[in-house]
This record gives structure tokens, sequence and C-alpha cells, in this order.
């Protein structure tokens, strides 16, 4: 084993072998396929879901709803979702998942009963998307954000809102304001 790493190259390739996966961009942030690693694995059953979270001592349950062509879910995947450091705090505290607002998808909603992606949709009013929302442990929506967020900074700021608990005294846009603030800009 020692002899491997005396040759540099191959001490390299260890490394790389070792190395969580990601791509280190020219401003230095290391980004990852954002539906392989942002959402979590979706077995389909909203409320078996909700009380894994809660076993994992999550902070609340986000769903994404969205449609194939939709331009504010490409940027997001594309600049924001596919970012390792937004990953990493929204996995810290949420359990995440995507929702076709035209699926066929069958699941079970957070009472258990059986809805398709669809009309999953219909019943949380989406009317745009992406739309977020999370859901607090009981499966009730506590926050809702329509469209894409401006940049990493505002999302990371948005989940640090909802797992904090702050949404339960004021609104996101109000926050975002105090944050402004309070950094003096």
């Amino acid at each position: 084993m020692l002899a491997v790493f005396r040759n540099p190259g191959w001490a390299v390739l260890a490394l790389l072998l070792i190395s969580p996966p990601g791509l280190v961009t020219a401003q230095g942030i290391t980004i990852r396929d954002a539906q392989s690693y942002f959402f979590d694995a979706n077995t389909g059953d909203l409320k078996a879901e909700l009380g894994d979270a809660k076993t994992a001592g999550k902070k609340a349950l986000l769903l994404m709803y969205e449609q194939e062509g939709c331009p504010g879910c490409l940027f997001m995947k594309q600049h924001i979702l596919n970012r390792v450091d937004v990953q990493d705090l929204y996995h810290r505290h949420f359990v995440s998942f995507t929702v076709d607002i035209n699926g066929a998808v069958p699941l079970k909603d957070f009472g258990g009963r059986e809805i398709t992606e669809k009309a999953l949709a219909i019943r949380a009013k989406t009317r745009a998307t992406p739309t977020f929302i999370f859901h607090d442990m009981a499966g009730t929506e506590i926050v809702r954000i329509t469209g894409a967020v401006r940049d990493a900074e505002e999302f990371k700021l948005l989940g640090e809102f909802v797992a904090s608990g702050a949404y339960k005294v004021r609104q996101f846009a109000e926050h975002k304001q105090l944050r402004q603030n309070n950094k003096g800009g």
C-alpha cells in the first residue's frame, strides 16, 4: 500500500476515489447533480416519510412542485440545488422530494390516502412552478415560496428561516429584510 503513495499519480487517484463526487467551479463552489444529491429517494408514501423525518430529527418535509420545461425549475437545479453547501444545509434539516404537477405517479398523501402527483398539486393549489412547500411533522403546510429564488444565499436563508422556526413569527420577506438591515446593506 505504501508503494502506491510514492507515485503522485496514484495518490491523486486515491484521493479522487475517497472524495465525495463533485465538481469545483471557477468560483470555488462545489457542485453535483441536484436530482441525485438534493432530493431524497421517495417511497411514494408521504405519511411514512414524515414519520422517518421525525425519527431522524428533521425540522420539516419540503416538496418542490415542478413540471417539464419549467425554466425556473431548471434554474434552481442548475444554479442552486446543485451546490454542495445548499445540499448539506437542506439534508441536515429537511427531507426533500419533487412532485410533477402533471404527474400520474401514484403516492399516498399525508393522511395515507391514495392520490396522484397531479391531484396532490391541485389540492396544494400550486399555480406556478417551481413552488416550494415546507410541511411540519404533522403534514401541515408551514411555508410556501412560489417561483425561483434569486440565488443560493437566499435559498440557504430560506432553509435557515424554516429550520430555526422564525416562520412562526414573521414572513420570509420580512425575515430577509431584517437580515439585510442587520448586515448594513
